[in-house]
């Protein structure tokens, strides 16, 4: 029969185990977001909380900015959290919109990447307002090129995000991942959003 000592160091010994098991969890493999503010609407609401592939593109290895193992390099339409390029101890949630390379401009809240409009069935606007461009770039810019190892993202909410028309490009190197699925949903004003649980994101 073991001693209280021996069944305490075991215990003691499973529950460090599980805690650094879960920290690399969630330093490489997938990690929990919560979506603050209504700039991916309809896509992603307020109070939705997701799991965002960590490993898609690529580990990043310890105390640098280098990454091992990627898949594959982020595409158009993919949903990426990173760190807010103005301040990176913020996450950002967007939309890859262009990728190194293309040629991006929005004519009238139209998109062209490459001389060609998109296809964003996602995306919402609820302004009827068309801004000029210049000083606001809100409905018209460009066109200008993404520049190597960068991505022009914007929100799915057209008229109400503060994305890369603003701010400008998202470095790859600082991007954490690909958001996957919503694990739960709960709307301030009300309960649980039951049929968004279990939703993958696309």
């Amino acid at each position: 029969m073991k001693s209280k000592k021996q069944l305490l160091w075991e215990y003691t010994e499973a529950i460090i185990t599980a805690l650094i098991l879960a920290l690399l969890i969630r330093a490489y493999v997938v990690q929990a977001f919560k979506i603050p503010s209504g700039s991916m609407i309809p896509t992603l609401l307020i109070g939705d909380h997701i799991l965002v592939n960590k490993f898609i593109y690529g580990t990043e290895i310890p105390f640098t900015d280098k990454k091992i193992l990627a898949f594959r390099r982020p595409e158009k339409g993919d949903i990426i959290v990173f760190k807010y390029p103005e301040n990176p101890k913020k996450d950002f949630i967007k939309r890859v919109v262009a990728i190194e390379g293309d040629v991006i401009e929005e004519r009238n809240k139209v998109v062209y990447v490459n001389g060609q409009p998109v296809t964003e069935p996602y995306i919402r606007h609820n302004d009827s307002i068309v801004r000029s461009g210049g000083f606001d770039p809100r409905d018209n810019f460009g066109p200008i090129t993404v520049p190597k190892d960068k991505l022009f993202v914007m929100g799915d909410n057209r008229d109400q995000s503060y994305d890369s028309r603003y701010w400008g490009f998202v470095d790859l190197k600082e991007i954490r991942g690909k958001a996957l699925i919503i694990y739960w949903s709960w709307d301030p004003n009300s309960w649980v959003r039951f049929s968004r649980i279990g939703r993958l994101i696309q």
